[in-house]
């Protein structure tokens, strides 16, 4: 038996649906601290890692009526004991469209997630089969290829249906997540293809990684002045939103006119931040060059994009990777979910910003950088 201590793990912070999170929902005071207590269920005789393991055709039905997790530490080798079900190149690329907007595997890195893609398997189902039922223990954890499924949690004594699934989503991941019973059911409007994952190789591949990704960010992220403003809990779910990518030396990170789709926290390396040059008259010769004109450089722990962002305008500077760069990501959507705390400090780089223009081309505006 092992425990270890999880925090404030929201039911939906690692990027599960709304729906099977549900009825932890309906009482938000009621996940404080957690500490989560992983047993290894001897009466689960099928070992996934064998390689000649091969899933039954009813794995979805006659679970077992406990509830147990197989034990985890933080530091296990999640790419020790690979398990491997073969596809055919069609396949493959199917999956890798359905899990491409799937939140908790863009914590994994390529290789990580190419084990994850090695491990899962494609399962059709018909019409009115239920997938998983409220109350069974969690085996597998899901993603939806194609078609369309109901999701039901009970409400005063009777089903409600909360969400469909319409050819795409993912759900599953809580029960095996927690090790509590399944808080919803899921239905086959009609036929559909799902991928499942064992119980297993999820918590190895998926649960881990994410655990120590939350770890390295929060760590990260403590250290920004600006996101001192948020709680702990906030902190923390930031830190499942983020992705990291790289920019290798000399390519562009935002373009001066682009639309802006995400914020930027820079993890390493430095950035220069460019304009290009107004188009105010040059008092010898009155000609404009259009010329990008340096304004400012970044270094780790600093950030870019935000303004864009809060006030849905298009870019007023462009930003370069002046040496090989990672960048902590966080996309329009999350930043506006989870960032309004930090809102008016941000906002109030404007004036900042505007100097730095001042200083360089007399008065000019972050409007006028738009144009």
């Amino acid at each position: 038996m092992v425990s270890f201590n999880i925090g404030c793990l929201k039911p939906n912070s690692l990027g599960g649906t709304d729906e099977e999170a549900a009825s932890s929902e309906q009482n938000p005071d009621s996940t404080p601290e957690m500490t989560l207590t992983l047993t290894l269920d001897d009466k689960a005789p099928i070992d996934p890692n064998d390689p000649d393991y091969v899933p039954p055709a009813n794995f979805s039905k006659g679970r077992r009526a406990s509830v147990s997790a197989e034990p985890l530490s933080m530091e296990d080798d999640i790419t020790h004991d690979r398990v491997i079900h073969p596809k055919t190149d069609e396949q493959r690329k199917r999956l890798q469209s359905a899990v491409k907007d799937i939140l908790i595997f863009k914590s994994l890195d390529q290789e990580q997630r190419e084990y994850v893609l090695d491990a899962m398997f494609e399962k059709k189902v018909q019409e009115g089969d239920r997938v998983i039922e409220l109350g069974d223990s969690g085996d597998y954890f899901y993603v939806v290829d194609s078609g369309k499924l109901d999701c039901f949690i009970m409400q005063n004594g009777e089903e409600k249906k909360v969400f469909t699934y319409d050819n795409c989503g993912a759900f599953g991941e809580l029960a095996l997540m927690y090790g509590t019973p399944r808080a919803a059911t899921i239905v086959a409007l009609g036929e559909c293809v799902l991928w499942a994952l064992d119980r297993t190789t999820f918590r190895q591949l998926v649960l881990v990684t994410t655990m120590k990704k939350r770890e390295m960010y929060e760590k990260f992220l403590n250290d920004i002045p600006m996101l001192q403003e948020l709680e702990s809990y906030e902190r923390m779910n930031l830190s499942d939103a983020l992705v990291t990518k790289q920019f290798s030396e000399g390519e562009a990170i935002i373009k001066q006119g682009d639309e802006a789709e995400a914020f930027f926290i820079i993890e390493k390396g430095t950035c220069v931040v460019k304009v290009k040059d107004t188009d105010q008259e040059d008092e010898e010769n009155t000609q404009h060059t259009n010329e990008e004109v340096e304004v400012n450089k970044l270094q780790s722990g600093e950030y870019f994009g935000e303004l864009a962002l809060i006030q849905q305008k298009p870019r007023a500077a462009s930003v370069y990777a002046l040496t090989d760069v990672a960048c902590a990501v966080l996309d329009v959507k999350a930043f506006e979910r989870l960032l309004g705390p930090c809102v008016d400090i941000m906002s109030r780089n404007q004036e900042i910003y505007e100097k730095q223009l001042t200083d360089l081309f007399g008065e000019v505006s972050l409007e006028d950088l738009r144009r």
